[in-house]
């Protein structure tokens, strides 16, 4: 593929004075030059597009449900589990709470 053939390779160092001199790496003429044509020829060649067929003018953002504050007594061994995995403990607890709902919810 043509893309291989534009991969460059920068040290860390040579990334970060890049920075300070506020150069990026992205290749802005050559984006803003490609055609709507070239860019949907570029997506339908793309393996991980396989099988997409999405109207995007049709698609409607969801927020998700706002979530309930509560109290409730846990095992302290059971919080310090999920204390101990880092930050967004919580957001893993209501991952494990949710998979259990969804669980008993199926049939059979």
């Amino acid at each position: 593929m043509a893309k291989k053939e534009r991969t460059v390779r920068y040290s860390a160092e040579e990334l970060a004075e890049m920075r300070r001199r506020g150069e990026t790496r992205s290749d802005w003429a050559r984006a803003g030059a490609t055609t709507d044509a070239e860019i949907e020829a570029q997506a339908a060649a793309d393996p991980d597009e396989a099988g997409l067929d999405i109207d995007w003018r049709t698609v409607s953002v969801e927020l998700p449900k706002a979530k309930a504050a509560v109290h409730m007594r846990i095992d302290r061994d059971v919080l310090d589990f999920f204390r101990s995995t880092g930050k967004g403990y919580q957001t893993r607890i209501n991952a494990v709470l949710k998979s259990y709902v969804e669980k008993m919810r199926r049939p059979g």
